[in-house]
């Protein structure tokens, strides 16, 4: 019997976390061959190389792909997002899948999805139809029209995508992926990051005691690029006024992601603070717990979106890049102020957990996706339903 080759691309750590299910589901299915191509921020020192850590380092990898050029300017992403289009379609036509599965709304997603889709291969978008901000919005809904097949993660979504004019065949509901993984961890274990904490990462060791930290993750917003340096310094000053001990995961590759570094860089040189420590990355089975026991998450990951919902942990989302996207009750807006954050990360501490929300799904998203890969009747013509 033929086996069915599903290529899986990761890129971010964020990636990782999505498809663990996922590749695992593909590997248990007697009728799929996982082929796996590693780039991006999950082979880059400066981002962690995440995948070097715990289990990643048994994932069959099928390539290894350069694409990133450094600078985190517009230019260089633009720039890398040319070059990623040339070094997937190489692999690609070494590899020869039968189908790419592409994640989300990543910047170097969409060329992946043109390599496979302009080589006649099966594009199956995951988390496609939701509505958020910065570029991500635009590359997101440009994959879906790319898309041989959707696996969305809330109604919303799959609802937006055949209004988008997509097949209703072709879109199927699953959920989100990385909740797959966190219904099956051990989420109240905290002693593993404590001793992650002693041996990775900068800054002093704090105490991880439930519901006595906070976590931060802060990306840049690209289409607000100028802005992200002056954006972080408020979020600096309202931490200062917090003084609550605090793990910050650093942020991604998007373009404005100097910026943020820089304003980090300066205030751990100049003002050297005690209550926070540091991580390039963290693996889900790390994070998902870290999450869990939080007072409160913070930022403008979409982790405070999503994962947050599942999980209950009361979010602080900051500014404009996770704007319009579905949420849970959990999620507090505000802009970028630190009068703002400050007032609302105490509300939410004194509020306390919330009842989980499963809006982004239940946890068993990636038997859902295999199945169709399995079966799906793949038309790489597509014609708009409209």
């Amino acid at each position: 019997m033929k086996k069915r080759k599903i290529c899986v691309v990761i890129t971010t750590r964020g990636n990782y976390a999505k498809m663990k299910s996922v590749m695992a589901a593909i590997q248990a299915a007697p009728d799929l061959e996982l082929q796996l191509i590693l780039g991006g921020m999950v082979v880059l020192e400066k981002y962690g190389r995440i995948l070097n850590n715990l289990e990643g380092q048994q994932l069959p990898v099928s390539r290894t792909i350069h694409f990133v050029i450094e600078g985190e300017s517009l230019v260089t992403m633009a720039k890398s997002a040319g070059l990623a289009v040339t070094e997937f379609a190489t692999a690609f036509e070494d590899l020869k899948p039968d189908v790419v599965l592409v994640i989300a709304d990543r910047f170097e997603c969409l060329p992946i999805a043109m390599a496979a889709a302009y080589m006649n291969i099966a594009v199956a978008h995951v988390e496609g139809g939701e509505v958020s901000g910065s570029i991500d919005e635009s590359i997101r809904h440009a994959i879906s029209k790319l898309a041989h097949l959707h696996f969305p993660a809330s109604q919303e979504a799959a609802a937006r995508i055949e209004r988008m004019g997509e097949d209703p065949d072709t879109v199927f509901l699953v959920g989100g992926t990385s909740m797959d993984v966190i219904r099956q961890l051990a989420l109240t274990e905290l002693e593993p990051l404590r001793d992650y904490m002693r041996n990775y990462g900068m800054g002093p060791l704090i105490k991880l005691n439930a519901g006595e930290y906070l976590v931060l993750i802060q990306h840049p917003v690209t289409t607000e690029y100028e802005a992200n340096l002056s954006h972080i310094r408020e979020t600096i000053a309202a931490l200062q006024e917090l003084a609550i001990p605090t793990v910050w995961v650093l942020p991604n590759m998007d373009a404005g992601s100097d910026g943020i570094n820089k304003g980090i860089r300066i205030f751990r040189e100049n003002e050297k603070p005690d209550f926070i420590h540091f991580f390039k990355s963290l693996p889900i089975e790390l994070y998902a717990p870290l999450m869990k026991n939080g007072a409160c998450i913070l930022g403008n990951s979409s982790s405070g979106i999503r994962e947050s919902a599942f999980l209950g942990t009361p979010s602080v989302n900051i500014g404009s890049r996770q704007h319009g996207r579905e949420r849970g009750g959990n999620v507090v807006d505000v802009d970028y102020d630190r009068c703002q954050i400050v007032a609302a990360v105490k509300a939410q501490i004194a509020r306390g957990r919330y009842a989980p929300d499963h809006v982004y799904g239940d946890g068993f998203a990636a038997g859902k996706i295999v199945d169709v890969l399995r079966s799906a009747d793949f038309k790489i013509q597509k014609t708009i339903t409209y």
